[in-house]
Order: C-alpha cells, then structure tokens, then sequence
C-alpha cells in the first residue's frame, strides 16, 4: 500500500464528504482528489525520474494536502517547507533535497526569486500570481489554476508509477534546535504503518473530525493529515493560533471530535484562553506531543475537559513520528509517563554499550519497527550514529518502571553538567511548573567557570500576574535537592520558539 492510496480510497467511499473546512470554504474527497490528480499528470507529463524532489511552500491547506498528494501519485518524494522562513533558510534547504519543481504562493515568490540558482529547479508553480509569471530561461513559471483547469476533466487517466512500498515518500526537515536541519527520508511503508498503528489505538473512524491547528510539514501535523484522510474523517484548519478562543468556537460549531497540540498549545489555551468557560459536547479526545507535558499541566487539563480522553504521546520525526502514548485513564496513575510503545513499535532502553539497563535506572530509548526512517537525506554519516544494529537510538533519555511505562528524563544534549552532578532539566521545569503563577519554562545550562555549567530558569508568566525570582527560588528549595536549584532565573515575555512550537533552548543559552 501507498501513501496516496489513503487519499484514494476515502474518495471512492466519501467522495461528496467533507474533507477539508478552511476560512468559511469546504472540499469535498472527490475535490482534493481531482486536483491531486491533475498535479500528478501535470508532473507525470514533465518525464521527471522516479524519486524525484518536489517543495510545497504554501500555508493554504488544500494547496498543501492537493499538491502533496499528486506529487505522491506522480512516483515523487514530498518535501513540505516551513512557511515561516527567510531567503537564507529557504536556500539552505533547496540545495540540500534539490527539487524539480516547487509548489508554493505568491506571497513566497520573493523567495523563490532570490534562489533562482538551484541547477535542479526546472519549474515553479505558482498561486495568486494573476498571471504575471517571470520570464526566465531556466525555469518555468506556470499558475495552479491552469494546471486544476483539467480537474474536471472525466477523462484523466493516470498511468501509476512503478514503484515499491519501500519508496522513499517524504522528507521532513528536523525543527533544528541544535543545528543545522536534517531531512528525514520516509518510506511509503513507514509512513503507512505509522498511520494505521496510530488510528487503532485512538480508534479513529470516518466520524472523526479534527481541529487542525498544526502544519502539516511538521510531522506530527502530517500525522494528523494522514489518519484522518486514511478513514476518511474530516480537517478542520486553522493554523492562526493568535485568537485561541476563535479555535475553542470552532472546535463547537464544527462539531469537532479530536484536537491535537504541543505542550505550548495547551500552556496557552489553559492561561490565556477562556477555555474554562466552553464546553464541548462533541470532542472525544485530545492528543499531545512534539515536546513535554509536565503533569501539572496534564492534571490541569484534565479537570478543564472532564470526560474527554487525554493522550499523551512521544515520537520522533524519524520514527514517522509516533513512538508510545500514554492510556488516557492512568494519566494519575502514572504521572509524568509516556506510556508504553504503540502497536507495531518495540522499545528498549540500553546503555551507551548497547546493553539493556535494569528497572528505574537510566538508559537511552532505542525504538525498532516498521515504521523508522530509511535515514537522513544525502548524510551516511549522521545516518549511521542513530541507525544502528539494535534500532533508531532516540537521543532521550529514561526509566522504565516495573510495569514497563517510560518516563523520559532529558535528550541527552540536554544534561546540565555542573560540578559532579549530571542534571536533566525536565525535572526541574516539572516542580517549576507547578507554581501558579508560572504560564512557560524551559531549563537551560550556561557557561560557569567554577561549576562548568550552571542551571538558569526562563520563565514566562500568566498574564497579569506577578512573581519574583525569589519566589520561584524558594518554591524549587521546598521541592528539589539543593544542587538542583536553578542558580539563575530570568523572566520573558515569550519563549524563543522553533515554527513547529518547541522552545527552542540553543537560544536561551
């Protein structure tokens, strides 16, 4: 099975049925079907080699979902962009996947112009341009509204690419917190057998109808596109995330059953939304992940959506993405977990040696199953740090208790060394957290010439609320051993953040 095939197949079962709601307008399966099919004859008839690259920059959904999806039918390899971006990175990244041809906005076209020089790129298309299209030698310029003007056309036959379901579908860039991004190859058959594994445990059905409020060149947002075109469930879009009650309205007058946000999604709609003032009578869950929730939080949500399922999930962009959740009835029980590994998945924590550590002691997750990448774009050498014989070496950090849940303790990147003692942050923005007055926290090590590192609090506030350091210092002397302590605390406005929402901590320090 394809990637496509999930497009297809909801098509044929649904095709009047509403796929996509976005800014008052509504796209039927039969809609984002005929208009993936006209971008892939479009790409089919340009003879590019199987495999090749293809960039979609648009933040408008059914450009996105319509243009990933031909490209997909076309025999392609999807490269969706951060829409939030600068000539500079823009570069960065087309010259590492080297795309045939880019699919983007006339908002963006600025960008697209300044990297004119990337050899692979034969042809831009292009939205809202109102058909003033550069003249260029190199590089044809043609506007998406004549490539979708055979989107009715009842006679469209595509000839299906030969290709296998160990393609390569996707590259998704790494957020890019530590460094440069890395492009994570994803086979047809990951992605597949991430998306099924995780429309079993959140017993998804075509009923569904999500509020999605992620991107979907991130991969947990490409998740959530992916099982609910899978069952042919609804989107509901909007990725404007300024106004949270508009979102929470939303969620009521579409009936929507299922939301999905990061740890900053939730901190914002729990201390600045009216969240608390709503209720949702067709919301079934809510899914989180991307970066951690501390309990606090999770206990806090928990009381504003009683009866609603919470999960509480970990991935990573390598593993497509899902890795383990967190049954929504031991969110009590089990504080601060991650559950155990989703269907299909095995996790194992070992030591640098490669040998399994004991219960409650520290070791590194390593995840195996069908649904990790086939490596980093073009980088054999990073590939093999993090693919290797036992599995995909995560980088983070944990314990597993005696009943086999995870609790992660820190990315290994992020250890705190300070003096002889090894400290993970996580900890310490747990019981920081937890101080009413605290909105957002992130830990961070600094350069100490006596310790070696030193821990310093970034601390965002609740809105119209006040609190000193020595405040929060005292609240971390009750709850942590001394050498935990944070030796600095400093207060922000807001927290310097990636564009998939994780606080992005290269920055703080």
């Amino acid at each position: 099975m394809f990637v496509h095939d999930f497009l297809i197949n909801s098509a044929e079962r649904f095709p009047y049925k509403e796929a996509i709601i976005h800014g008052g307008t509504t796209y039927s399966y039969a809609e984002v079907l005929a208009a993936a099919e006209s971008i892939a004859k479009l790409l089919l008839e340009c003879n590019y080699h199987q495999g090749f690259r293809a960039a979609v920059l648009t933040d408008d959904p059914f450009e996105y979902v319509t243009s990933y999806f031909g490209i997909l039918m076309a025999g392609g390899i999807a490269v969706g962009m951060n829409v939030q971006t600068s000539s500079r990175n823009l570069k960065t990244i087309l010259n590492d996947c080297t795309p045939s041809i880019i699919f983007t906005q006339e908002k963006f076209r600025r960008y697209i112009e300044k990297n004119n020089d990337v050899p692979t790129l034969s042809m831009v298309v292009i939205s809202g341009s109102d058909d003033n299209l550069p003249n260029n030698n190199f590089i044809t310029w043609i506007d998406r509204s004549q490539v979708l003007r055979s989107a009715t056309d009842s006679t469209l036959e595509l000839e299906p690419p030969q290709i296998n379901a160990t393609a390569i579908a996707q590259i998704i860039y790494t957020s890019g917190t530590t460094g440069i991004p890395k492009g994570v190859m994803l086979r047809h058959s990951n992605l597949v057998a991430n998306t099924n594994s995780t429309i079993e445990y959140l017993q998804l059905s075509d009923d569904d109808r999500v509020m999605a409020v992620l991107p979907f060149f991130y991969s947990y947002g490409n998740s959530v596109l992916l099982t609910h075109i899978a069952v042919g469930g609804s989107l509901v879009v909007n990725m404007n995330f300024l106004y949270p009650n508009v979102i929470l309205e939303q969620i009521i007058k579409e009936k929507v059953t299922g939301f999905s946000g990061v740890a900053s999604t939730f901190a914002i709609l729990l201390n600045r939304s009216a969240i608390k003032k709503y209720s949702f009578p067709d919301l079934r869950y809510v899914t989180q992940a991307g970066s951690s929730m501390s309990p606090h939080m999770a206990q806090q949500l928990e009381k504003v959506l009683p009866g609603i399922k919470i999960f509480i999930m970990y991935g990573q962009t390598e593993a497509a993405p899902r890795l383990s959740y967190l049954d929504p009835k031991e969110i009590y029980r089990k504080p601060g977990s991650i559950g155990k590994a989703i269907p299909g998945v095995t996790l194992k924590l070992l030591d640098e040696a490669g040998t399994p550590v004991l219960s409650g002691e520290i070791g590194e997750i390593v995840a195996s199953g069908d649904n990790i990448m086939a490596g980093y774009w073009e980088k054999p050498d990073e590939t093999a740090k993090v693919l290797r014989p036992e599995g995909l070496w995560t980088g983070d950090l944990a314990i597993m208790d005696s009943e086999g849940f995870l609790y992660i303790v820190s990315r290994k990147s992020d250890l705190i060394k300070s003096g002889a003692h090894r400290i993970a942050p996580k900890e310490i923005e747990d019981i920081i957290q937890e101080y009413e007055a605290v909105h957002e926290v992130a830990v961070v090590g600094i350069k100490d010439e006596i310790l070696g590192e030193s821990i310093k609090a970034c601390i965002v506030l609740k809105t119209d609320v006040s609190c000193s350091a020595k405040e929060i210092t005292l609240h971390c002397r009750r709850n942590l051993p001394a050498f935990k302590v944070p030796h600095q605390i400093e207060f922000y406005k807001e927290l310097p953040k990636t564009g998939t929402g994780k606080i992005c901590k290269s920055k703080l320090r």
